[in-house]
């Protein structure tokens, strides 16, 4: 009786919790939330004002009495007491309040993707995390392995998979077989912010421009490459003249913007073939006919594809919804929460 008193007030949750965004999966009903990783906070408290969406909207826009920053930074946390705020957002957002909800056993159950490089110490501040936010049992999955699992990859099954997961802190690339990761590479300075770090320097240093985070990924987004593309494009941007302090706009091209995205774009093929370096011969075999799979946000660079493919000389597909890849794959990973946790535990 006890336990379906259980089922009916508690909830299994899924997170991405990404450097740029955060997608949250509930049991049986699938991905119900996607939100920027930004959180709004009132200056020299920890008073949180807005999060997500709303929050996005206030970078580079605040009054001096609200600071607009984004807690997670390459795949890690950075700021513990936001972050655990952010959290405590979700669970409320996908998990109405209840008359039982402060029963621990009412309590959400979580699975948490997590980079794969990261130390036990970065580990355990998630896990403090979610469980300070209204958490009862929280697991962590690698991103890599939540990747290949979200965009159905035969992870179980004796032969190579390989995935490669850009978000915006980092970039998760891993062979994986018989249920487990056989070799994995986590770079921190290859991610969506890395690039847009790039073309805000390529800007600053040709044209004397400065431009904000969210004008960056725009460019990055509308004009932004890794192999050329058919017909070249541009865009206006626009900024602070560093020179004068006064606005200006100017147009840039898909040309400049591939340029300016070389070394990140570069140390995502490194990563790929030193991983590959790694791979026994019999795996390697296997990799010829399946290729790689990418996934996350940063995957979809005009022409990363067809780099990664000339590079290594394996079929490179980019899966369907890769933005939705890692939190899908907790949402598959939660049908086993009974077995991890083990059904008798209260």
């Amino acid at each position: 009786m006890f336990s379906k008193i259980k089922s009916l007030f508690s909830t299994d949750i899924g997170i991405d919790l990404g450097t740029a965004n955060s997608l949250v999966y509930v049991k049986d009903r699938g991905i119900v939330l996607r939100e920027p990783s930004v959180v709004a906070i009132q200056a020299g408290t920890k008073n949180v004002l807005a999060v997500g969406a709303e929050a996005k909207e206030m970078l580079g826009k605040t009054p001096g009495n609200i600071i607009a920053i984004r807690p997670m930074k390459s795949g890690v946390i950075a700021d513990f007491d936001i972050t655990e705020a952010m959290i405590a957002y979700f669970i409320r957002k996908v998990c109405p309040r209840r008359f039982f909800s402060r029963m621990r056993w009412a309590r959400p159950r979580m699975v948490i993707a997590v980079p794969s490089g990261i130390t036990e110490v970065e580990k355990r501040a998630v896990q403090d995390a979610a469980e300070n936010a209204g958490a009862r049992d929280i697991m962590l999955v690698e991103e890599p392995m939540a990747a290949a699992i979200g965009v159905g990859l035969p992870v179980s099954d004796p032969a190579g998979s390989m995935i490669v997961d850009i978000g915006g802190g980092t970039c998760e690339v891993a062979i994986i077989s018989l249920a487990g990761i056989v070799h994995s590479n986590s770079q921190r300075a290859a991610g969506g912010d890395a690039m847009d770090d790039c073309i805000r320097n390529y800007i600053k240093r040709v044209y004397n421009l400065q431009i904000g985070e969210r004008t960056a990924e725009e460019v990055k987004i509308k004009i932004g490459s890794a192999f050329p593309i058919g017909e070249e494009l541009s865009m206006d941007v626009r900024g602070m003249d560093v020179v004068t302090g006064l606005p200006k706009t100017l147009s840039i091209t898909s040309d400049e913007i591939r340029s300016a995205l070389k070394d990140p774009v570069t140390l995502i093929v490194d990563t790929v073939r030193s991983t590959l370096d790694k791979c026994e011969p019999e795996l390697a075999a296997d990799l010829i006919d399946r290729g790689l799979v990418l996934s996350g946000g940063s995957s979809q660079l005009r022409g990363l594809d067809k780099l990664l493919s000339k590079e290594t000389g394996l079929p490179v597909t980019v899966a369907d919804d890769p933005l939705s890849a890692v939190a899908e794959g907790t949402g598959m990973v939660m049908s086993e929460l009974d077995v991890l946790f083990g059904k008798k535990k209260k």
